[in-house]
Parts: structure tokens; C-alpha cells; sequence
């Protein structure tokens, strides 16, 4: 029997990384998000401030479509001449899969929804909240200027589109690609943890 997985995405400001670092230390379980920046970058010579930048930074490539297609597993070994926000990815990619194999654990972001599709037991979570309650929070919460809030959701919400676009040719918050989806503005963060243990116990993955 495989470790228990959790995937996070999450629309940015939607209160998705509380909910995963609550359900992890509920679950008593390892919690990855940024920890996963670090780990690649010792692992592949790339800088953190490189690994942390290049979801914003993804170039729209339909080369890279096919190389993936080519090397479905995604390990360290990549050509001489792959892009080197490519490289980051299939570095980070490789990271996941290893984390996921070592322990059971909560990961959000990172794509990690679709490289761990066809783990056994596995719950991919989709966190979204309405757009007044997200401005509120990354203002009060992460420091934004009121008068960037609006402008700053929509810049990163297009950047995590855009990445998992490219690198996965799947559409980032599709229902269809998910087990799971939870307005924070309707259960708030810790009913959000609820309805995901509520969701692992009918599936038998916890008690």
C-alpha cells in the first residue's frame, strides 16, 4: 500500500497553504510547499531565488510539449540544450515524486496534482474563496497595498495558469482534475481541513 498523498492548488490569497499546513499537523504528516524550493536547489545546482521565480516566469513553448511527451518521467537527466527554466521544472518534478515515494505528506502546489494522478491513494484538493475575501487577506495577511491587491491576484492567478498550462497541457483549477474543490469563503480554513479529512475517511485513507 502506497503513502497517503494530499495535493493543494490553490487560487492565490484563497487561504490554501494555512489549509495545508493545518491538515498536515492534524494528520501528523510531513508538509512541502517552499521546503520543495530548497531540497531542488541542493539537489540540482539551480539558485532557490531561480526555482521560486520560474513560475512566473514560464515561456510558452510548444517544444516543450513534445520533450515532455518524450521523457515522461522527468528525472535529472535532460538534454544539454533544454531551456533552463525547463530544467528547473523536471529538477522540482523529480523532487515531488521522491517526497511522495519517502512518506505520506501534504504538498501544495508544484504541480504535484498531476505528477502524483496515479498515486493509489491519493486526494488532489483545489482551494478557491471569493475575490473580496482573497483581497483581504493577502492585504492583511501577505503586506500587499490595497490598491495593488486586485491587480496582484490576477497577475499570480495567470502565472500558475500559464505554468501548469505548459508544463502539464492541463488547465490549472479544472474541476475535472480534481477530487476535491473548497470555497475558504464558505467554510473558512479550518472547515476546509474538515472537509478534507471528512473526504480521506469515505475513501478509506484515514480512520
Amino acid at each position: 500500500m502506497g503513502n497517503l498523498i494530499v495535493t493543494i492548488s490553490r487560487e492565490f490569497g484563497s487561504g490554501g497553504r494555512k489549509v495545508g499546513e493545518l491538515l498536515a499537523l492534524q494528520l501528523n504528516v510531513p508538509f512541502y510547499d517552499k521546503e520543495i524550493i530548497e531540497i531542488t536547489a541542493e539537489k540540482s545546482g539551480l539558485s532557490p531565488e531561480f526555482i521560486a521565480s520560474a513560475e512566473e516566469n514560464t515561456r510558452r513553448s510548444f517544444l516543450f510539449n513534445i520533450a515532455t511527451a518524450s521523457y515522461p518521467d522527468m528525472k535529472y537527466s535532460y538534454q544539454y540544450d533544454t531551456p533552463i527554466t525547463d530544467k528547473a521544472f523536471f529538477a522540482q518534478s523529480a523532487v515531488v515524486r521522491e517526497l511522495a515515494e519517502r512518506n505520506s505528506c501534504v504538498i501544495v502546489g508544484r504541480c504535484a496534482d498531476y505528477l502524483l494522478r496515479d498515486e493509489e491513494r491519493i486526494l488532489r484538493v483545489f482551494i478557491t474563496a471569493k475575490h473580496e475575501d482573497r483581497m483581504k487577506r493577502i492585504i492583511e495577511e501577505y503586506g500587499v497595498e490595497e490598491k495593488d491587491a486586485a491587480s496582484k491576484i490576477k497577475k499570480t492567478d495567470k502565472a500558475r495558469a500559464s505554468y501548469t498550462r505548459h508544463y502539464t497541457g492541463e488547465e490549472w483549477g479544472s474541476i475535472r482534475n480534481h477530487d476535491l474543490v473548497i470555497n475558504t469563503s464558505f467554510t473558512g480554513v479550518d472547515g476546509a481541513v474538515e472537509v478534507i479529512k471528512a473526504a480521506l475517511r469515505t475513501r478509506s485513507l484515514i480512520k
